[in-house]
């Protein structure tokens, strides 16, 4: 395994269902799974596959849960989360503290473990690592995805994440941070390889996740779909669920 992997990305929305079906005809997909653990959070979820790593938008279905404190902080502007896999969340969970980045959640069920970090203390978005048994090659079991995602359908015409923007009034501030929480080397230009997807740090007004790019086949039927949809779209790029997604044709 390529130790940390971004695998996922998390989004989120007032509701659910407006952004699904925005993104669902879109992408020309259904989506590939819902996770019912995440009533208890007060929460409710849909993950689409982007080859082998996937998208996920949750809303709140009750008042006062972290996600609906999200939206209220900001304003409904920047991704949630950041998903990687790896070998041994618990390491880089105590690694995390000693950076002074403390756990706030632990999720074990079935063969699934994952560690969530203080969110103001990451900075930018929340960080989770998480490791499911058996997942070591990138199209192995993930657990977050549901049983059978390998089977799940994909975008049509195909497309595959290929970064994600973060944006800071210090982005070399913010990317050696990030550097340090993942173990990972840091560009001169604040990128960094996270396991397959590149990690940009750009400057911003504030500190959010801003931004997805893919990769796809045909990005002007991507486009024409998402202004169809009722989506901003300019300069190759549309809008949805408080990031930008780029697209770029590959």
């Amino acid at each position: 395994m390529a130790d940390p992997r971004l695998r996922q990305v998390c989004l989120v929305a007032p509701a659910l269902a407006a952004p699904e079906r925005a993104l669902a005809a879109v992408l020309g997909a259904a989506p590939c799974h819902r996770d019912p653990h995440l009533a208890r959070y007060g929460l409710e979820n849909v993950i689409f596959r982007l080859g082998d790593r996937f998208i996920e938008i949750v809303a709140p279905i009750e008042d006062g849960t972290a996600a609906g404190r999200f939206l209220e902080r900001s304003g409904g502007q920047g991704g949630y989360m950041a998903i990687f896999d790896c070998e041994d969340p618990e390491r880089r969970a105590e690694d995390a503290e000693a950076l002074g980045v403390p756990v706030v959640n632990r999720m074990r069920v079935d063969a699934y473990l994952g560690v969530q970090l203080h969110p103001k203390a990451c900075r930018a978005a929340m960080i989770e690592f998480n490791r499911t048994d058996g997942g070591a090659a990138l199209d192995g079991p993930y657990w977050p995805a549901g049983p059978d995602w390998q089977g799940a359908p994909q975008s049509e015409p195909p497309c595959r994440l290929e970064a994600v923007t973060l944006d800071s009034p210090t982005p070399g501030d913010l990317a050696a941070h990030w550097g340090r929480l993942l173990a990972i080397p840091v560009t001169d230009h604040h990128t960094a390889d996270a396991g397959g997807v590149a990690l940009r740090f750009q400057p911003g007004r504030k500190e959010c996740l801003s931004a997805l790019s893919l990769r796809a086949a045909d990005p002007d039927t991507l486009l024409a779909r998402a202004e169809a949809q009722g989506l901003t779209v300019d300069r190759g790029a549309f809008q949805l669920a408080g990031v930008r997604w780029h697209l770029a044709r590959g």
